[in-house]
């Protein structure tokens, strides 16, 4: 308001010389208008440099709160792989074990399954000699299918958790993590 004010002081002195009509008051009035015109100019310009240092304030502030936010997300997000890469080598071992347990459960059905057989040649011998191993046959029949179905129930597990581990992988692949929180 004060560069308005000494502008519009300026255009007043120089319309009252005009109304005059003095040459004196005319030169005073135009080199006052000059003068005033010039201390608006200066006042703008130093108003306007510090809105400019404000702004400029303002952005490094800006800058040094968003520098912060940055590190911090950087440092979650590392945690976050941690974790992922964490799960992922638990779900690892896990489906290692598992497949160590299905060749041990193959190889111990393969051995019931000779057994079983071994033990049904047996019983014909028994059988045509009168020997009353039926008992026998039967139980070595049923352990055979505890075995297969342990078998198979070990191999489904093993499945699921290929399938699990692989959208593990997937997600840490991808780095998406709103994709990973809603599986998690």
């Amino acid at each position: 308001m004060v560069t308005s004010d000494l502008v519009l002081a300026a255009a007043a002195l120089v319309l009252g010389a005009l109304v005059l009509r003095s040459l004196v008051a005319l030169t005073v009035a135009a080199i006052a208008a000059v003068v005033l015109g010039a201390v608006a100019t200066r006042i703008t310009h130093a108003e306007l440099v510090l809105s400019r240092r404000d702004a400029a304030r303002d952005r490094v502030a800006q800058a040094r709160a968003y520098i912060v936010i940055a590190d911090e997300r950087a440092r979650e997000n590392s945690v976050h792989v941690a974790s992922l890469t964490g799960r992922i080598a638990e779900r690892e071992t896990a489906l290692h074990e598992l497949e160590e347990a299905v060749v041990s459960a193959q190889r111990r059905a393969a051995e019931a399954s000779r057994r079983r057989d071994a033990e049904a040649r047996r019983a014909d011998v028994a059988e045509r000699e009168g020997v009353g191993l039926t008992g026998r046959l039967e139980h070595a029949d049923e352990r055979a299918a505890e075995a297969i179905v342990r078998l198979a129930e070990l191999e489904q597990e093993a499945d699921l958790l290929r399938s699990e581990l692989a959208a593990w992988q997937t997600f840490a692949q991808t780095g998406s993590s709103d994709e990973l929180r809603r599986h998690a």
